[in-house]
């Protein structure tokens, strides 16, 4: 005699989907969203939710589901955990080398080798500039907010800092720090690829 089939449970048996706390999640979104410049409408089409629906889990007036916050966090560059576990004591974010967000204009080429933590108050980049090009272009504003610093460390061929109208070359291996709410740019002199590593710490400056 054959063993007797146990038919599934109903539909309505079955355990619901989890569901996010808005609590938990709407401000961290916005803030996430903000810290990348993101518009709603830039963070929907990279999410695939709609903007409205973003709206309104930002304003924590809506409950999403794991599989819409699983969009949103890769919208926003992370995964669900680390989207849902970013205030947790001890959390660690990897950003695996050459996975990090990407931006060029011209020859500059930039990398983020931080990801956009809540509250976060330091930023660090990785810098290309071909030969001849230079950063602080159009639609890369080269002034931080007040009492910002900056220390830039070039890796690989060389760089001319220009901080208020005053120059300062710079060659492997050497470092500068400056105050990064002055006007500032860099600039590539010479004839091969110059890397540099970029540190922001926003707004720490007292004097």
């Amino acid at each position: 005699m054959s063993a007797a089939t146990v038919p599934p449970p109903p539909r309505s048996a079955l355990p619901a989907e989890p569901a996010v706390d808005p609590s938990r999640l709407g401000a961290r979104v916005r803030s996430l969203r903000e810290g990348m410049g993101l518009s709603l409408r830039e963070l929907a089409l990279r999410s695939g939710a709609s903007a409205a629906t973003l709206s309104q889990v930002e304003r924590g007036e809506s409950s999403p589901t794991l599989s819409v916050a699983a969009r949103i966090a890769e919208g926003l560059d992370l995964t669900l955990s680390q989207l849902l576990r970013l205030d947790e004591t001890g959390h660690v974010v990897i950003v695996r080398g050459g996975s990090g967000r990407r931006s060029a204009r011209g020859g500059h080429e930039i990398e983020e080798l931080t990801p956009p933590l809540p509250g976060q108050r330091a930023d660090v980049s990785l810098h290309r500039l071909a030969a001849g090009a230079a950063t602080g272009g159009a639609g890369d504003p080269p002034i931080h907010e007040p009492g910002s610093r900056e220390t830039v460390v070039v890796l690989a061929g060389e760089v001319d800092l220009a901080v208020d109208g005053e120059v300062h070359s710079l060659h492997c291996g050497d470092s500068a720090t400056f105050d990064a709410d002055l006007s500032h740019h860099l600039s590539n002199p010479g004839d091969a690829e110059a890397r540099l590593l970029a540190v922001i710490a926003a707004g720490l400056r007292r004097s």
